[in-house]
């Protein structure tokens, strides 16, 4: 167990040094994790609901922060290149996100067009039914997409890899709040960039 919390502890750092320079990102994590954290409770209620929720407005902010905000240039504080992080990323880089996002945007398309999905399912009737088939399919694909790339991780690197990743990421709500609650105020300061002391003290 102290192995498996070690190498979660070693995830959750290189993910923020490599990948939350950008204050605009952090504060966009910190949002993305308090609608997390309402979607995980909605979940027992009403899962559709959570599904939307967490896609809507959880993941597309998060998304957002990295694809807009977050410098790609070479990162003087851990002396690597864009490319090279990319390259060593445990879970999904950009590439590999833009395939999830896009099958995401995809989805509303689809189920307008197949409310039955080739009779799948029984399609909506009516809007709200629209919108809940919607949110059931984002669940189906935040569940897949996360079984999915752990066990790639399996075979990549170990099953220990793979499992520290899921439970990173299903616990990664929790940690951001600690982690960037303050990022806000730094933005009203008119910091932009995180200038990362704490990273640059343990190389």
């Amino acid at each position: 167990m102290s192995e498996f919390l070690q190498a979660l502890r070693t995830q959750r750092w290189d993910d923020h040094r490599y990948y939350h320079h950008s204050r605009i990102n952090q504060s966009l994590h910190l949002l993305s994790a308090l609608s997390f954290l309402c979607a995980y409770g909605l979940l027992f209620v009403d899962p559709a609901l959570a599904a939307l929720l967490a896609w809507g407005v959880s993941m597309s902010s998060r998304q957002a922060g990295h694809f807009f905000f977050e410098p790609k240039g070479y990162d003087e504080v851990n002396q690597a290149t864009h490319e090279h992080k990319e390259a060593i990323k445990v879970g999904y880089n950009l590439r590999r996100k833009v395939f999830l996002m896009s099958a995401w945007a995809a989805m509303p398309l689809l189920l307008w067009l197949q409310p039955s999905l080739w009779g799948w399912i029984e399609p909506a009737t009516d809007f709200s039914g629209y919108w809940h088939d919607v949110g059931l399919a984002w669940l189906a694909l935040g569940v897949t997409g996360l079984l999915m790339r752990t066990v790639h991780l399996f075979h990549l690197y170990d099953v220990q890899t793979g499992l520290v990743w899921m439970c990173k990421i299903l616990t990664d709500p929790f940690h951001d709040v600690l982690l960037y609650w303050r990022a806000p105020l730094h933005l009203l300061r008119g910091e932009l960039i995180d200038p990362m002391h704490h990273a640059r003290q343990s190389h």
